[in-house]
């Protein structure tokens, strides 16, 4: 097993702000979702059908917060309601064809947007991120991707 290290608390830091920075650069444009309604909706997509609590759980969002996204998304046709089986008082929602669809289109323009910040740099430097990615990945909760051929 590979021996873990202390990460240095400047290290830390420094890897917060520029994430920060580079995500409020890589916010929607021409009208679209906010980072918070593209989270949720992505989340839904992932999972599929799912419970408004469990979304607030996957988001750490409190339980009005949870309501008014499903309400938004619902609103713009992203998500539908459909009924619990096992409660009947309860509903769960999921994804529409729109919904999958808008966060597929969302991430394109990210993706798009992030290579233009990217531009200009040097292919060492880029290897040196495409290397970093696995532990990026890792530290937000996603599996590490194989490496490209």
């Amino acid at each position: 097993m590979p021996q873990q290290s202390e990460v240095p608390i400047e290290v830390a830091a420094r890897l917060a702000v520029a994430i920060g920075k580079i995500n409020r650069r890589l916010r929607p444009r021409n009208g679209g979702l906010s980072y918070g309604l593209l989270s949720a909706l992505a989340s839904v997509v992932s999972v599929g059908t799912i419970r408004p609590g469990e979304l607030a759980r996957l988001e750490a969002v409190a339980a009005p917060t949870v309501t008014r996204i499903i309400s938004e998304l619902e609103g713009r046709g992203l998500i539908t309601r459909v009924q619990d089986p096992a409660d009947g008082r309860s509903f769960l929602i999921e994804a529409t064809e729109d919904g999958a669809a808008e966060v597929l289109r969302a991430r394109a323009e990210r993706a798009k947007q992030a290579a233009a910040l990217l531009a200009g740099r040097s292919t060492k430097e880029i290897g040196l991120l495409a290397a970093a990615l696995d532990v990026l990945e890792a530290a937000a909760g996603d599996e590490p991707r194989p490496p490209a051929n």
